[in-house]
């Protein structure tokens, strides 16, 4: 322990930072695309792999962490950033805990007090610093420093208000006295401040000597992820009364951390706190970092003389990092909307029917504004990843302007949105470069829109993760013609790449996936739901010939081999029965895909068994298919997810130790895994499934993403 005590904090740090990266999912290139094990099943050790698990669980990467804080003083300081990283609300009691610990409003005799404390330590750690290098240190040596400390807050360019620098003595002492909301900088910036102004003063009389930064207690500058995904009222008996008036997610708390959060780069939203979604918290979010420095935006010494109320708040945000994801699925309260479209008029183009209760003042900033967009627009390009997933009561003259602002998105999910074809074609003729998209659902889209934007728009180039998806509620606007082009033209296409597609409800024929598809390599998770007249033979040849890396297919009402429940008005009549569904996947997709070919060899001869012709081991289906596979056949099982979906899994496959092995023995872990969640029939985790049918942001890990909470349901449990 004596030597661990010698380690540089540095090292102390670094160590921490791979602890908490062993608990963070794997990228989308690496991932297993099955369910995380949960357990004791070994170190992981190779990726992609299932089991060992690809990466460990995140209550082991933190509980690791918080034994390492108490193991001594050293520890704790290099383990408490990686805690506060990443902060998911679970609980009301625990979001009003955390509210507290990190905002704790002061008033501004406390900031006085702080500030004291603050130059009071840094003339210590100044002092002590000095006397590594033989300087003396005593009272005289102490008031020197303070003095030269106070005399570089106090310059012109000092972003403390000089009467956070007298005493609290020798102010007007009134304790009874009705005190304003405090207007003073954060406690992070005083804290910033006065450790650069002690460095500087350093560097003058003794250069070359590092003075350490002071100690801030408050853990807001440590969080740079933040998201309600498992946030939950429901449960606690509270009456709609209660819902109504007594919200514990408000947008004045949300608004009250975000402005402790300058580290903050992923945010995540849900419909159960949409209703905290005001204005202000926007605000708070978008407009930090780049996008406070400039952009369009009227700045100190810009040329306007107006007086603008927000200028405070933008010198604020101006050293706050810049948000690089946003996930706001489902998020369609009228307190979002209405925040929206008000941030949306104010920042990005001028609103022509500005009410006329709106005073001189606020009219002239507003077209002193207007007047900057038009010469420099805002635009954010710090933000590379944005998830709008069920957003549907944005209107499209509002969605194409604030999808447009971000000229850096590398990821997009517009699914069930209201774009239309001219945001489309805008976002082709943008700075974006995609590499997953998601417009799945999107009933304004023209096939042709569609067909433009994939083959000529520079900004769908580098896809590598496509959905498509329409079902029988809401097909696809693709016709046979369109889909060619695309299938024959795209790049996203042509160069191979794709590891995720899903042309589900899309007019796919013969022709077009074994004439003039070109092969997919890559492509790892398929889907092809919805396609009444499409064969299995056709698909089955497909995968064999182009496609025999995929391991997940969606085949939901496909072929008339398996769509033997079709029957009702307009819909004909059954084309088969449950047992020729069941006998026609078995003889057409399982055996020629999944099994391995057969082999006569002599006894005395060492027996090399070759592999299966492709990688397919699951298989999503119907409820009736599923319904009419009973209980499955061999190592096939059915596992269902915690809504209405349903795979049919070989339960003897998956990535062991990087490589994709099939027949693993009865007593191996995954397969015990696999049969566990068999056997519960959909009483599972949210984040039980396969082939996503949400696009995970917040990470980064696009289409292939795992994610449980709402989040997961999204992804896996929903039909649509």
């Amino acid at each position: 322990m004596s030597a661990v005590l010698q380690y540089p904090p540095e090292l102390l740090f670094t160590i921490c930072e791979y602890i908490y990266a062993a608990g963070l999912p794997p990228s989308d290139a690496t991932s297993s695309l099955d369910p995380l094990a949960i357990g004791e099943y070994g170190t992981p050790t190779a990726l992609p792999s299932s089991m060992p698990p690809p990466n460990w669980s995140e209550p082991i990467a933190r509980k690791t962490l918080s034994r390492l804080c108490l193991v001594n003083h050293a520890w704790y300081e290099a383990a408490k950033p990686w805690l506060w990283h990443k902060i998911e609300v679970r609980l009301p009691r625990s979001w009003l805990a955390l509210v507290d610990e990190i905002t704790d409003p002061e008033d501004d005799e406390k900031a006085v007090l702080a500030v004291k404390e603050s130059i009071q330590a840094a003339t210590h750690a100044a002092l002590a610093s000095s006397m590594l290098i033989g300087a003396s240190s005593n009272e005289d040596a102490a008031r020197k420093w303070k003095e030269s400390i106070m005399e570089s807050l106090t310059g012109p360019d000092g972003s403390i208000p000089p009467e956070l620098l007298t005493p609290p003595a020798s102010r007007d002492p009134s304790p009874r006295r009705l005190r304003a909301k405090s207007t003073s900088p954060a406690r992070w910036k005083i804290m910033r401040t006065i450790s650069d102004a002690v460095q500087n003063v350093m560097d003058l009389t003794e250069p070359g000597v590092y003075v350490p930064r002071l100690h801030d207690p408050r853990p807001g500058r440590f969080v740079r992820h933040l998201d309600f995904n498992h946030f939950r009222t429901i449960g606690m008996r509270r009456s709609v009364e209660d819902s109504v008036t007594s919200r514990f997610v408000t947008g004045e708390r949300v608004e009250a951390l975000l402005k402790e959060l300058p580290n903050l780069t992923a945010f995540g939203a849900t419909e159960y706190m949409d209703g905290a979604l005001s204005l202000p918290v926007l605000n708070e979010l978008l407009l930090r970092g780049s996008a406070s420095r400039g952009g369009g935006r009227p700045t100190r010494g810009r040329g306007i003389a107006v007086d603008d109320p927000e200028e405070e708040d933008r010198e604020r945000r101006r050293d706050c990092k810049d948000l690089q994801a946003m996930d706001l699925t489902g998020c369609v309260s009228a307190v979002f909307v209405s925040a929206l479209t008000e941030f949306v008029n104010t920042h990005l183009h001028e609103d022509e029917s500005s009410s006329g209760s709106d005073d001189e003042g606020r009219r002239q900033i507003r077209r002193a504004r207007a007047r900057f967009m038009q010469e420099e627009p805002l635009t954010f390009p710090g933000l590379l990843r944005l998830g709008l997933r069920g957003v549907k009561s944005i209107q499209p003259r509002i969605l194409m302007p604030f999808v447009l602002a971000f000229p850096s998105l590398t990821h997009l999910d517009l699914s069930a949105t209201r774009v239309t074809p001219e945001l489309l074609t805008a976002i082709g003729n943008s700075t974006v470069r995609l590499r997953s998209l998601a417009l799945a659902r999107c009933i304004h889209l023209t096939g042709s829109c569609i067909r433009d934007f994939l083959v000529r728009a520079p900004a769908a180039a580098q896809i590598q993760e496509l959905t498509l998806y329409g079902d029988q509620t809401f097909p696809s606007s693709l016709t046979t013609d369109d889909l060619n082009e695309i299938i024959s033209s795209a790049p996203c296409f042509t160069s191979g790449e794709l590891t995720y597609l899903d042309l589900s409800s899309t007019p796919v024929t013969r022709e077009l996936l074994l004439d003039v598809c070109k092969p997919l390599p890559k492509l790892r998770s398929l889907g092809l739901s919805y396609i009444p007249d499409l064969k299995l033979d056709v698909i089955a040849q497909f995968l064999k010939s182009k496609a025999a890396n995929v391991e997940v297919l969606t085949l939901i009402s496909t072929s008339p081999d398996l769509d033997w429940g079709r029957a009702g008005v307009g819909m004909g009549v059954p084309r088969g029965s449950a047992q020729q569904a069941t006998i026609g996947l078995h003889s057409q997709i399982i055996g020629p895909l999944c099994t391995p070919p057969y082999m006569s060899t002599l006894r005395s001869q060492e027996v090399v068994i070759p592999p299966s012709p492709t990688r397919l081991r699951v298989i999503e289906l119907s409820v009736s298919t599923l319904a009419a596979l009973g209980a499955g056949a061999g190592t096939w099982r059915i596992i269902r997810s915690k809504g209405g979906r349903g795979w049919y899994v070989d339960t003897a496959s998956g990535w062991v130790g990087g490589e994709l092995k099939r027949n693993l023995p009865k007593e191996h872990p995954l397969r015990v895994q696999m049969h566990r969640l068999a056997d519960a029939n959909g009483n599972v985790n949210s984040g039980v499934g396969w082939h996503a049918r949400k696009m995970e942001v917040l990470h980064g890990c696009g289409m292939s993403g795992r994610e449980d909470g709402l989040y997961g349901a999204v992804s896996f449990a929903y039909q649509g």
